[in-house]
């Protein structure tokens, strides 16, 4: 996922959205995708046309071997696939034929978001109750039919739009509370017990290589995203919101754009405007103040800071105007 430049010139910094939209126009949003990030267009998420196309409904989806049914208190794995699912199922299905319409032609990364292992596993119920969290067999079966799923979405992708190059982001939200064991029981009385860093490396390692060569990336905007643990159950990149992140994140952004893995800078938070110019300096004064060198640039990605679905069309639009062209003023400086 690196743009080839021209002689004596940077790479240059690219821009994104994370995934989620306003609205309900699935074909209006992925044009906007793909005119307002050229360099990496992404399929949007829109989770106001009804809870399967939330983020988690939306991920259930994605799933292979597996039935789901949304419960008043939430999504549960059961013996047979509720309306709900089915839902979801459609609707994945026919966000793909509306992006096969719009990408005829077109060559370069597409990227895909679906909710990872360890946030639908703290998300999602078992047959008998209380979090998928809680029991390994329940968490091993879930990881697994995820990775499988995707790897089956991703495969039709290609057979659909073969120019095409897939990236899969997978969303993590609530990954450092599962490190942490801050994940509320059913009853909200108790906490589950925080899952060794070593189940949840495998888990992810599982999802990277049943994905490759397609590249996998994590997204987690929480505070205290586990960029080490990350870098080593080999993604491809990290994309992380930058008012969240300590100094101590920040050194650990640099060892992993040393070790050549790509970072989504969510440099534009989602609760206030701010220009191009704003946001650049958010991102380069970190690059300058950690002697990072200006051929990162060919690593940065830079993005709002979470999905963008409780703004209103325009102002999402103008979000990722703002973020194009922060990407492009940073390169110009890293290239002064």
């Amino acid at each position: 996922m690196t743009a080839t430049p021209t002689d004596g010139e940077l790479s240059p910094v690219r821009s994104t959205g994370i995934g989620s939209w306003p609205g309900t126009d699935t074909m209006d949003a992925i044009k906007i995708a793909f005119a307002e990030c050229p360099d990496l267009p992404y399929l949007p998420e829109l989770p106001a046309r009804g809870p399967y196309a939330e983020m988690i409904g939306r991920s259930t989806a994605f799933l292979a071997g597996l039935a789901v049914d949304l419960q008043p208190a939430g999504w549960r794995l059961t013996n047979a696939s509720g309306r709900d699912h089915r839902l979801a199922v459609a609707t994945l299905r026919t966000d793909l034929d509306l992006l096969e319409e719009h990408a005829q032609g077109y060559q370069g990364p597409i990227k895909l978001s679906v909710a990872g292992p360890w946030t639908m596993a703290a998300m999602m119920e078992r047959p008998r109750g209380d979090r998928v969290v809680a029991d390994y067999g329940a968490r091993r079966d879930l990881s697994q039919s995820l990775a499988e799923g995707i790897a089956q979405i991703v495969a039709e992708l290609s057979r659909r739009l073969p120019d095409v190059d897939p990236l899969i982001q997978l969303d993590e939200p609530m990954l450092p509370a599962v490190l942490a064991g801050a994940i509320a029981s059913a009853s909200g009385l108790l906490r589950h017990s925080a899952i060794e860093p070593s189940e949840v490396t495998a888990a992810i390692i599982h999802t990277v290589d049943r994905l490759a060569p397609t590249p996998a990336a994590v997204h987690c905007c929480a505070a205290n995203p586990p960029i080490e643990l990350l870098r080593s159950a080999r993604v491809a990149g990290i994309l992380l919101d930058t008012d969240r992140l300590s100094s101590a994140d920040w050194d650990e952004v640099a060892t992993s754009l040393e070790a050549k893995l790509w970072i989504g800078l969510g440099a534009l938070p989602t609760d206030r405007t701010l220009t191009g110019d704003q946001v650049a300096r958010r991102v380069l004064q970190p690059i300058r103040d950690l002697g990072l060198e200006p051929t990162v640039s060919e690593l940065i990605v830079i993005t709002p800071a979470c999905g963008l679905p409780s703004a209103t069309r325009d102002a999402a639009i103008r979000a990722l105007q703002t973020v194009r062209s922060a990407a492009r003023i940073v390169t110009e400086q890293l290239a002064d």
